[in-house]
């Protein structure tokens, strides 16, 4: 049980209420008619208000067509707030909440934060507003160079601003109605919009150590944090992994990759689809028209997402990697896990396992009732259900479809996605010990 707040809520209870509150604000203002050109229902602005907090992505309307310029400001607002409000909520609810300091609560904000002391949470959150406005301010000007030659300078200024925001929070919103595909060859946008999405997802504690080792006088790999080198090695790996995956797979498609002449423009395409699979929810080639395979592996990347304390969903990078070094360790009979010369205790493995398992769970029981509401594809809907909990945004065309309970369940797995990890990191950090042990029993496994 989570230890109270001084307003007498348990964290996670508070931290929904919190996201909860901003959507309900958000789905009335999107509601009012000064937000849409032709009305929106007031199910379209939940819907909307839901996808912008957790800066997923998913869409009912076209914003670019359907909302006034004060409505997307509004969805800006609330894309920047849910992307920088958890991570602020990460590394102040022990001071501002009133949270009792004890050994359990450091333990658990040091590993969130990635060897962050309780003295440099202050520090840490300047770190996040700094990187937030020069990333977002540099991605802005950079793709202005892109649209405002197509668009005119007040559109093409407003059109990089909103996609450098977007592209930052991980929220794959775009102003145009099929997303990025007529700048599929642009090289700016293939640049700048994936770094953007990358760093943003990496999270910022490992933003924070590399500066923290970066200013140091003779700054090294080995400096680094574990959590940082997991992050920096595993989401290489995944992205070198998931461009050769996506290429391969869609070089012959004629509606993809196949569509282009050369292997430089296939290249170009392969890489942005893959790089964005993970959380970023941009598309530069019609996604419902990916082969099948193809669809398959953009699933699993959707649900592994991006890095803790960032604004990528997703199980997490380091929940895949510590399973994956446990495995590795059963296979070899061994009874310690072990990376970069540091050990990795036997708390963060059921921690991985519980994470996995729940958002395994979430995940079945929300297509089981979309199976059986909808008669729609089963790969659509796995696609759309994996979209919304890792809060990607990606789709195969069918949000438009889905009627009031299908709606539900996409908003109840957006929320989950986006709040559902911190709140199990605090109720498993904040869990007390039984005194009581039972003598060791057998089982059989496999």
């Amino acid at each position: 049980m989570a230890s109270p707040v001084k307003l007498g809520l348990p964290a996670p209870l508070l931290l929904a209420m919190l996201y909860a509150g901003l959507i309900v604000i958000g789905a009335a203002t999107l509601a009012l008619p000064v937000s849409s050109i032709d009305g929106l229902s007031l199910s379209d602005a939940l819907f909307m208000a839901t996808s912008a907090v957790t800066v997923t992505g998913l869409s009912v309307v076209d914003i670019g067509s359907h909302l006034t310029v004060f409505g997307q400001l509004v969805m800006l607002i609330l894309v920047q707030l849910g992307g920088i409000g958890l991570m602020t909520f990460a590394v102040l609810i022990l001071s501002s909440l009133g949270l009792p300091v004890g050994l359990p609560q450091k333990t658990f904000l040091q590993e969130d934060l990635a060897r962050t002391s309780l003295t440099q949470l202050l520090e840490l959150v300047r770190l996040i507003v700094r990187v937030f406005l020069v990333a977002e301010v540099l991605g802005a000007a950079l793709l202005t160079i892109a649209f405002v030659p197509d668009h005119g300078w007040t559109h093409g200024v407003w059109l990089a601003v909103f996609h450098a925001i977007s592209a930052f929070n991980n929220a794959g919103f775009s102003l145009f109605p099929d997303s990025l595909v007529g700048y599929a060859l642009n090289p700016i946008v293939n640049s700048v919009i994936p770094l953007l999405f990358i760093v943003g997802g990496l999270g910022f504690a490992v933003l924070f150590d590399i500066s923290s080792v970066l200013r140091r006088t003779h700054p090294a790999w080995h400096l680094l944090s574990l959590h940082t080198r997991i992050m920096l090695v595993g989401t290489t790996c995944l992205i070198a992994a998931s461009v050769v995956g996506v290429s391969a797979l869609e070089w012959h498609n004629p509606d993809t990759l196949g569509a282009y002449t050369t292997a430089a423009e296939r290249m170009t395409v392969g890489w942005f689809q893959a790089t964005t699979t993970r959380t970023a929810g941009f598309n530069t080639t019609d996604v419902a028209l990916l082969n099948e395979s193809t669809s398959l592996l953009v699933i699993v990347l959707m649900i592994i997402g991006g890095g803790t304390t960032s604004t990528a969903g997703g199980i997490k990078v380091t929940t895949v990697f510590v399973l994956l070094l446990a495995t590795v360790a059963f296979l070899q009979r061994r009874d310690h896990l072990q990376a970069f010369g540091r050990s990795i205790g036997l708390d963060q493995v059921l921690k991985a396992m519980a994470l996995l398992t729940m958002s395994l769970f979430a995940l079945l029981t929300a297509l089981f009732i979309l199976l059986i509401d909808h008669e729609l594809p089963f790969l659509a809907l796995l696609f759309e259900a994996a979209s919304a909990f890792g809060t990607v945004g990606l789709s195969r065309g069918v949000t438009g479809e889905l009627d009031a309970l299908g709606r539900a369940v996409i908003c109840v797995l957006m929320f989950l996605g986006r709040v559902g990890p911190l709140s199990l990191g605090f109720c498993l950090a904040l869990s007390v010990q039984r005194r009581v042990r039972y003598p060791q029993g057998e089982i059989h496994l496999g």
